[in-house]
């Protein structure tokens, strides 16, 4: 079967509402079927091939992280510390959305957790204290985009499975564009809440602050010790992923009481539904991915670029502009399965550094987590508040922008994100 009826299908399955990896591995088993002397086997093979590693063992753990900090009402105690900190600024409730889906990006490293578990607490409390749908839905699909981009990052992981690119470094070099998207949206909420009206909280006096500090120390000391860990050296990202579940099971059970052992059969089962979607996405982009070889996709892209592009400028722009079409259709784990290893050869020619390209695909596929008709983020956020989806994508225009700003400071000016790695490699 030709490549252009193979692309149709894909296409034909897309529009008629099949799930992406669904449709990933449809492709893939017809395509392995046209090929005379590649058996179907193949098939499952590789998608069992595709999950074979230890690193991506890292997935479903920082996902079951995640749900356990969740159902533990953590996500609470970090709330209520975010006010504690910039609730008396105008717009206080917003800041505090986006600071603590920066905290929570320190642990989960999944943006639909954030989602989830801060919108369904801050998106009600934020159109009862006097916010409209549209900011209330807005500011959490928007900061929860953090959540991959400021270390632990899932995608990271994958992408470090696929590169052999240093976690450590991936990590470091996400944690400045990540706090740089957040204070960008906080800068956006401050100017709106002028305009808007926007409620703040009375200033917490330093006792309660400093009460609600000790509260917050366990909470809080995760994703030092996740991050902490992985940089020194310490444990890889799969054991910190193991020792962040552990850790959020304890302080759960143990330091704040919140979570009993009739909650854990709920929380395992959600984190078994996240965690099939993704990995087996990845095991179907890993079938489809040795389709792609058969028909040498990767040697055409490379001749095409080393003709025609040679300018890491203009590869990079190309990048930026690709991820962005591919993530408004397809989630981050099969896009970067299908395409970095077409990509990063040429990148190496070109002297961009694996890790760049890392940060910058992380970055813009994150976008794609708000722009429909994909955009899992702004679907699970605009579901919680009750918002048309027209109206979801509306409101996070502001935040996006900041998003693509530092994309493109990241993009091309690479010591903005590279100089922590550097820094950490001397």
């Amino acid at each position: 079967m030709s490549g252009f009826l193979l692309v149709l299908l894909f296409l034909v399955l897309i529009i008629i509402g099949i799930p992406i990896a669904f449709s990933i591995a449809i492709v893939a088993l017809v395509g392995v079927m046209g090929v005379p002397y590649i058996p179907e086997i193949t098939v499952p093979m590789k998608m069992f091939n595709g999950l074979n590693s230890f690193v991506l063992l890292a997935v479903p753990l920082f996902i079951l992280a995640a749900n356990l900090m969740n159902s533990g009402q953590i996500s609470q105690k970090l709330i209520d510390f975010s006010i504690a900190i910039v609730g008396h600024i105008r717009g206080g409730l917003a800041h505090a959305n986006i600071l603590v889906s920066m905290i929570f990006a320190g642990v989960s490293g999944s943006s639909t957790a954030d989602t989830a578990g801060v919108g369904k607490i801050l998106i009600p409390n934020m159109m009862n204290t006097g916010y409209d749908k549209e900011t209330a839905v807005g500011v959490t699909a928007a900061s929860s985009t953090i959540g991959v981009i400021i270390p632990p990052s899932i995608p990271m992981i994958v992408y470090a499975g696929l590169t052999n690119a240093p976690i450590a470094a991936l990590f470091v070099a996400g944690i400045v564009p990540g706090v740089l998207i957040g204070l960008g949206m906080m800068l956006v909420v401050y100017v709106m809440s002028f305009k808007c009206g926007y409620p703040k909280y009375q200033k917490t006096t330093m006792p309660q602050f400093l009460k609600l500090l000790l509260d917050t120390i366990p909470a809080l000391l995760t994703p030092v010790i996740i991050i902490g860990g992985i940089v020194t050296g310490w444990y890889t990202a799969t054991e910190a992923a193991a020792f962040a579940c552990l850790y959020a099971l304890v302080i759960s059970m143990f330091v704040y009481k919140t979570l009993t052992l009739r909650d854990l059969p709920i929380v395992l089962i959600e984190t078994l539904k996240l965690s099939s979607l993704s990995l087996f996405a990845l095991a179907a982009a890993s079938a489809l991915g040795e389709l792609l070889g058969y028909y040498r996709v990767a040697t055409a892209a490379e001749a095409f670029f080393t003709t025609y592009i040679t300018s890491p400028w203009i590869f990079m722009t190309i990048v930026i502009a690709f991820f962005l079409f591919i993530g408004t259709f397809m989630d981050a784990i099969p896009a970067m399965i299908l395409f970095i290893p077409v990509l990063l050869p040429i990148s190496l020619k070109l002297g961009i550094d694996s890790v760049l390209l890392g940060i910058v695909t992380v970055i813009t596929l994150a976008i794609g987590l708000i722009t429909p008709p994909y955009g899992l983020c702004l679907l699970i956020a605009s579901s919680i508040g009750n918002l048309p989806i027209e109206r979801s994508f509306k409101a996070v225009l502001p935040y996006l922008t900041v998003i693509l700003v530092v994309l493109v400071f990241v993009a091309y000016f690479p010591d903005l994100s590279m100089m922590l790695p550097r820094m950490m490699n001397k």
